[in-house]
């Protein structure tokens, strides 16, 4: 089945009350809000706290600002186009109303505990998040057999488990480096761009550029697949450079040539597209930078900066804006603010990895703000045009 695809659904939950916004429709709705707002805050909270224009905010520190960008941003985007999707893939209702508003609610003091609270109890609070959005995504997809989507459930209990990590090693419980269970929740949500990328790209592309005859080629696509997991694998478990080198890039060079089979350059003018191929390919780059820093050619930084703001990102980006677009019943058309928000965050990605690969202090410092410009604007963009969109009920009055 693919993701756009719908089975016979069930009956709406019961409207009206105090969850009876539109807002609490559907996942992706409060959980694509929440986190643009979060990414819009908190990176230009850790620049200034970086370099020491708010000293009192000593709890945003680097720890922070990892575990912010990987289990608040990016996984409240992840969780809400889950729900969306599973709504899509199995014909039942993932969370809505009052059940959303709680796992939002949860999710939000996750955020609030870590930067006040913080310690043992900020971190409880933090990891109570992600095991009650698995839940319900489980029982729809166990209810409808939708086996074929069980690997975003283990993939999601295994950002649960790298979280709990995180946390045991920040809190100075486990002698880890802080670093490992990090990467491994950045490789892990890559992992998951890549399932969902490989599904939905080929297929918006054949449809939102006309003439194009995306080339898909499953056996190379679970390749791809072993061979991304293989190689973060090594990563994580700090494997000799020697063999992780030509794991990655291996997994970067068959990404890309996958890629080019997709037909990108027939999409220049179609921003919703060609911010998917652009954002996609990052994945590629990351991956061939992995292998050069696993040789200590590079710095690590500038790889898994390609695969957070290039990829990441620039992917959650493209997404956020398609989904919200057809999800609310409007035509799948991008305007100037999508192409600026578009072309602001691939300009961040450059930037940040640009400032990670030099050495000249002055260049980097300019680097890093511009990055931080680019991320910013991207998003406060998002918010100021779909915040409206996402507040109100599909236009073609349909559920969701």
């Amino acid at each position: 089945m693919s993701l756009m695809q719908v089975e016979e659904p069930e009956p709406a939950p019961r409207s009206g009350g105090l969850f009876g916004h539109p807002v609490w429709n559907l996942g992706f709705r409060p959980f694509y809000l929440a986190s643009a707002l979060l990414a819009a805050l908190a990176v230009p909270l850790w620049l200034a706290r970086y370099y020491g224009w708010l000293p009192v905010l000593a709890k945003v520190d680097l720890a922070w600002h990892m575990h912010e960008m990987i289990f608040g941003m990016a996984i409240a985007v992840v969780v809400g186009f889950l729900f969306t999707a599973g709504r899509n893939w199995t014909g039942l209702w993932t969370p809505v109303r009052g059940h959303l508003a709680a796992l939002v609610a949860l999710w939000l003091a996750g955020r609030v505990a870590l930067l006040t609270v913080g310690g043992t109890v900020g971190a409880l609070v933090d990891l109570l998040f992600l095991p009650c959005a698995i839940w319900p995504l489980w029982q729809v997809m166990r209810r409808s057999k939708n086996s074929r989507n069980y690997m975003f459930v283990v993939l999601l209990s295994l950002l649960t488990l790298a979280n709990a990590l995180y946390h045991a090693v920040w809190l100075g419980w486990l002698s880890l480096p802080l670093m490992a269970p990090a990467h491994g929740a950045i490789l892990m949500i890559v992992l998951i761009e890549s399932l969902i990328g490989t599904r939905v790209i080929p297929m918006f592309t054949r449809n939102g550029a006309p003439g194009t005859v995306p080339k898909v080629v499953p056996t190379l696509d679970k390749v791809s697949v072993g061979l991304l997991i293989a190689s973060a694998l090594a990563w994580v478990a700090a494997l000799p450079g020697w063999l992780v080198a030509p794991l990655c890039v291996a997994a970067g060079v068959v990404l890309l040539y996958r890629l080019a089979g997709w037909q990108p350059q027939r999409t220049v003018r179609v921003p919703l597209l060609w911010v998917l191929h652009l954002s996609y390919g990052w994945i590629g780059v990351g991956f061939i930078l992995l292998a050069l820093a696993a040789l200590g050619m590079v710095s690590a930084s500038a790889a898994f900066h390609a695969l957070t703001v290039g990829s990441m990102a620039g992917l959650i980006i493209g997404m956020m804006t398609r989904t919200s677009l057809g999800h609310t019943g409007r035509p799948l058309l991008a305007g100037r603010t999508e192409f600026w928000m578009y072309v602001a965050i691939q300009v961040g990605a450059v930037a940040r990895v640009l400032a990670s690969l030099l050495t000249q202090a002055e260049l980097r410092e300019g680097l890093m703000v511009l990055a931080t410009v680019g991320w910013t604007l991207a998003f406060w963009l998002f918010l100021a045009k779909y915040a409206r969109y996402l507040g109100q009920p599909r236009i073609d009055g349909k559920e969701g």
